[in-house]
């Protein structure tokens, strides 16, 4: 079992509800989505206390639900939940709305991204960190890419799109990120980016609260299968960019009891009225209760 070495007050307790939920968006993946699920079940059995897996299926067409549905009883609880609109954000959205632990995250249903990575967010979020993003840029990770030249360049005009809503975050779309679960709930709550691109505005939205990104590294290998595509989806990408940044520019209005349980992790005794203007350097972050 893996362990941390934050202090007694910011350990995982023991059996119960769980400590933190990690969410997986699928899509028609039906062939990724066991050996991804089954990795993933592993990995949260090692962590300490009570782990539990949301999968949202994202208005799939094929056996998605129907795996996660028969997905048999374990040590880890994996539940299902429904959207009837299509898309990464929308599912995103869903599977963060409907957590209720102090810590979550999301992995893509591929787990491209190696799981062992896991580790070393927890270690950051149980020591006051309340954005952990898997970074593929990072010195430190090691990437097996297997793209085309066409698509790495499609990914370099992507990511100098989005450094100009999130400066500073070498990867925005790196499909590991873990969060102080009062902050994700906030964030997504105004989520409107419905799309591959929601990524940029959920960073841009945990800012607006206070709480500044840390990237990690992460063993990164390409799962063929994706259903992204340069050419299918390339113009509604930079479409939606162009949408965020005219989102974010607007106040978001946030139920106070999330924006009160979001300052407290981020800042606290910070305000709680229920608006979200302008980011604001974050406090000194303390854990969720």
């Amino acid at each position: 079992m893996t362990e941390f070495s934050g202090s007694d007050r910011r350990r995982p307790s023991g059996p119960g509800e769980p400590w933190l939920e990690i969410v997986v968006p699928a899509r028609n993946e039906e062939s990724r989505l066991p050996a991804g699920l089954a990795r993933l079940c592993a990995k949260a059995a090692e962590l300490p206390g009570s782990v539990a897996i949301i999968v949202v299926d994202s208005a799939s067409t094929d056996d998605t639900a129907g795996i996660v549905s028969r997905w048999p009883a374990g040590q880890v609880p994996v539940r299902l939940i429904r959207c009837t609109r299509p898309g990464k954000g929308v599912a995103v959205r869903a599977g963060l709305l409907a957590s209720t632990a102090p810590y979550v995250g999301f992995c893509d249903a591929d787990m491209a991204a190696d799981l062992s990575a896991v580790d070393d967010a927890m270690e950051l979020l149980l020591d006051g960190q309340p954005l952990v993003l898997g970074s593929r840029a990072h010195p430190a990770s090691v990437v097996e890419d297997r793209h085309s030249m066409f698509r790495r360049a499609g990914a370099t005009v992507f990511r100098a799109a989005a450094r100009r809503i999130a400066p500073g975050v070498t990867d925005t779309q790196c499909g590991l990120k873990f969060f102080a679960g009062p902050v994700a709930r906030a964030a997504a709550y105004n989520l409107r980016a419905p799309g591959f691109a929601f990524d940029i505005e959920l960073i841009a939205r945990c800012r607006q609260l206070g709480a500044e990104p840390i990237e990690i590294p992460v063993r990164w290998h390409d799962v063929p299968g994706s259903t992204f595509s340069v050419r299918r989806h390339s113009l509604a990408a930079f479409i939606e960019i162009a949408a965020i940044r005219r989102a974010i520019r607007s106040p978001a209005v946030v139920p106070p009891e999330l924006v009160k349980a979001a300052a407290e992790v981020v800042a606290p005794g910070g305000p709680g009225n229920g608006t979200v203007a302008n980011p604001t350097p974050p406090g000194l972050p303390m854990p969720a209760g």
